[in-house]
């Protein structure tokens, strides 16, 4: 076993999983300066009183885990939501021309 090479490939990965995690954030946060005056118009979680009219992160995150599948199905026009539509139109095609 070539131990050099496993180390690197870990150290890789970490690297790619940081990376990857910086750029989430950075996208939520975007998210959270762009859209907080509408994510603060739906209720859609408890929050006793509004101290900032800029949403955190936590907030965003929550508004993405419940709603990210129904505002891509909202907009078919949208690259993502194409994509996806194929790959599951493919992939019921696939497994009932396995089943005949």
């Amino acid at each position: 076993m070539d131990y050099q090479k496993l180390i690197v490939s870990s150290l890789k990965a970490i690297e790619g999983y940081v990376m990857f995690s910086v750029i989430a954030m950075g996208l939520i946060q975007i998210i959270a300066i762009k859209f907080s005056s509408d994510i603060n118009k739906v209720k859609f979680r408890f929050l006793r009183t509004i101290s900032n009219n800029i949403v955190s992160e936590a907030t965003v995150g929550c508004f993405l885990r419940k709603n990210i599948f129904w505002l891509i199905e909202k907009d078919k026009k949208l690259a993502i939501s194409q994509i996806i539509l194929s790959k599951r139109w493919n992939h019921l095609f696939e497994q009932s021309k396995a089943i005949s």
